[in-house]
Order: C-alpha cells, then sequence, then structure tokens
C-alpha cells in the first residue's frame, strides 16, 4: 500500500525560509494538501457520483501568488477571524488598540495575522486516518493583541471522504481568540465549475446577525423566517441574492454570521449542508462553534489569477467559516472569546464528502 502522506517543498519566501506541502491521502482519489505558509488548505481533490476527482478549492499553484496579494484562500484565520469594530477592544479594564485593516475595523487578525505567518510542521502520521500537526507562537503584542500565544492546528483525515481541523492554544495572558479555517469551496471544480449560485445550501439555524455597512453586527440576532436568509430547507444560493434586501446590499450577498443551534457546544453538531446537483459532490460541516459565517464570495474581482491561470470573480466561490460571533469582545452579550492562563482553546470541525 501506497503511503498516504507525501511532504514536499512548496516554495522559498524572500527572506529563504522554506513552505512545505504536504498531502493526506484517503479513499477513491481523496486527498488534502496544506502548505505551511498560513497554514493554508492548498488542495481538496473529492470524487462526484462517477468517480471522476476534482479540485473543490480555490488557491494558486505556486508560492508566490499567496504573497503577492491576500484573498485568504484556505488560510487559518486568527487571532481573531472577522471583525473587531474600531480596531479596539476592552479587557479587563485595559483598552487593546489593533490594526485597522478593513475600514476602520480590523479583519481576519488585521494586517498580518496568521494566514500571513510560516507555520512549523510538529508531527506527521502515516496510519490509515493520516494527519499532520503544525503550530505557531504568537509574541505578546502581535498586532495588537495582549498574551503570548503557542497555537496548534491538526489536519487529519477522519473518515474515507472526510478530513477534521482541530485547533488548540494557550496564552500567559488574559487575551482573546476566534480561529477559523477559510476555504473558498466551489464543488463542480475550482478550475472547471462556473459560479455557486447553483450549489443547494442548508444551515442549520433559525438567526442570523445583521449588519451595517462595515459588516459589523448590529446587536441582537434576527430570525431568518420570511427573509433570504432562511436556508433551513435546501436551496440554491442565488435563489434570493438577487431579492431586494437592505442586508443583502450591506454586504453584496452574503456575508453574515448564523447563529447555530444550541451555541456553546459541547461537540460538533451538524451546521451546514451544500450539494451540487449537476456532480453530485455534497459537504456536510459539523463544529463545535457557536456561529457560522457564510460568505458567498461577492468581494472576488478577477485580480487574483487561481489554479490553471483561472481568473476567480463574484460567486465563484462559497465560504462556511466557523467561529464565534464577530464583534465579540466588545460585546459581553455575545458568546465570549476571552482565553485565560490556564486554560486551553479549542474548536473541531469535520468536513465530510459524499455523492448523491
Amino acid at each position: 500500500m501506497s503511503d498516504p502522506v507525501s511532504r514536499n517543498i512548496f516554495g522559498v519566501l524572500p527572506d529563504g525560509r522554506e513552505v512545505e506541502h504536504i498531502t493526506l491521502r484517503g479513499d477513491a482519489g481523496f486527498e488534502i494538501a496544506i502548505i505551511t505558509y498560513g497554514a493554508t488548505v492548498q488542495a481538496l481533490r473529492v470524487p462526484d457520483r462517477d468517480g471522476r476527482c476534482d479540485d473543490v478549492v480555490l488557491g494558486h499553484d505556486s508560492l508566490e501568488p499567496y504573497l503577492l496579494r491576500r484573498d485568504f484562500f484556505g488560510a487559518a484565520i486568527g487571532r481573531y477571524a472577522n471583525r473587531i469594530a474600531g480596531a479596539a477592544f476592552t479587557l479587563d479594564g485595559v483598552r487593546h488598540k489593533l490594526g485597522a485593516n478593513d475600514g476602520a475595523n480590523t479583519l481576519h487578525g488585521g494586517a498580518d495575522g496568521f494566514d500571513r505567518a510560516l507555520w512549523t510542521v510538529e508531527s506527521l502520521d502515516h496510519s490509515s486516518r493520516p494527519f499532520v500537526t503544525l503550530g505557531y507562537v504568537s509574541p505578546d503584542g502581535e498586532g495588537g493583541f495582549p498574551g503570548t500565544l503557542v497555537v496548534r492546528i491538526r489536519f487529519q483525515l477522519t473518515g474515507p471522504q472526510e478530513f477534521t481541523i482541530t485547533f488548540e492554544a494557550t496564552t500567559d495572558r488574559p487575551t482573546i481568540l476566534n480561529l477559523t479555517h477559510h476555504s473558498y469551496f466551489n464543488l463542480g471544480g475550482a478550475v472547471a465549475g462556473g459560479d455557486i449560485l447553483d450549489h443547494e445550501l442548508t444551515l442549520f439555524a433559525d438567526r442570523f446577525l445583521p449588519v451595517d455597512a462595515g459588516l459589523i453586527p448590529l446587536g441582537a440576532a434576527s430570525d431568518v423566517a420570511g427573509t433570504p436568509f432562511d436556508f433551513r430547507s435546501p436551496r440554491p444560493i442565488g435563489t434570493g441574492i438577487r431579492v431586494e434586501n437592505e442586508q443583502l446590499r450591506c454586504a453584496h450577498g452574503y456575508d453574515h454570521c448564523f447563529v447555530l443551534a444550541g451555541e456553546e457546544a459541547g461537540s460538533p453538531r451538524l451546521a451546514a449542508r451544500v450539494v451540487h446537483p449537476a456532480s453530485g459532490r455534497a459537504l456536510d460541516l459539523a463544529t463545535d462553534q457557536p456561529g457560522l459565517q457564510f460568505y458567498s464570495g461577492n468581494f472576488l474581482d478577477g485580480g487574483s489569477g487561481g489554479k490553471g491561470g483561472r481568473l476567480h470573480r463574484q460567486s465563484d466561490a462559497f465560504c462556511l467559516e466557523p467561529q464565534v460571533w464577530p464583534n465579540a469582545p466588545n460585546r459581553p452579550d455575545y458568546p465570549s472569546s476571552r482565553l485565560d492562563p490556564g486554560a486551553t482553546y479549542r474548536h473541531v470541525s469535520t468536513f465530510s464528502f459524499h455523492t448523491v
């Protein structure tokens, strides 16, 4: 039997450090490739109903485009996924000022988040359920966030066509933390597929967080019933995306956090299901996080060439980002993102593929 793990050099950073490329292989051609720059899922090959495999995530064939433009394709996001209003928060009476990189707000950790870091391969497992563990130490004050943070991410094949991402972190000072995974999916194929408006989406959420023009949540969650945000039953993403709706106008489509059942879950529960009728590929996402950001690729503008020379434009892919709610550090009524010394942050999300 061939080795389910391969490890190569993907490229070299301007300072001479090497970026590694690790591939984990499952059944029927299923495989996931991770690069150590940004702890990024660089490729994800998934069979369709006829057994033909395609790469279903956006990304690049070489290192240089990842360095030239920050698109978050497949990246690990931190210290804080999504937005923090006013690029600041108060913790234990101390005001912490962050870098503003999205208007007046902080997005995905600021100008140099975890997606711009070079992670270290800490362990590799070559068993029938192979995994790679990547590590990164974020120094106290990085991006304006307090505390030295020790972070580990494990990518593991937990089924024949399934992978699980486990995030863990500890700190030496009280801090805030919200990590997520940011793959852009197109189940029709990242190169050959069309847009994702025909993908049928189910979100297991009764409420979502309306946002202002800066995509900061306005306050309390709203019911999805009777709105274009009601995906409790499967329907194509494109069905409601052109409907006259103030929230869709603010975000240029969907870019909202959905409140998951149970909010604080002790173990992963089903959060989303996506089906691509033409190929038969289906994705189930289970997570233990209190929120799920659904993003319909609204700001893809063709400015970044993807794999095979394809330019990615609006609605060419979607993101499902499990996380704590946006701007939670400034909202005591939201689930807490606080992490204290002696505690361990843990986030588990599982991506399962099958055909219909």
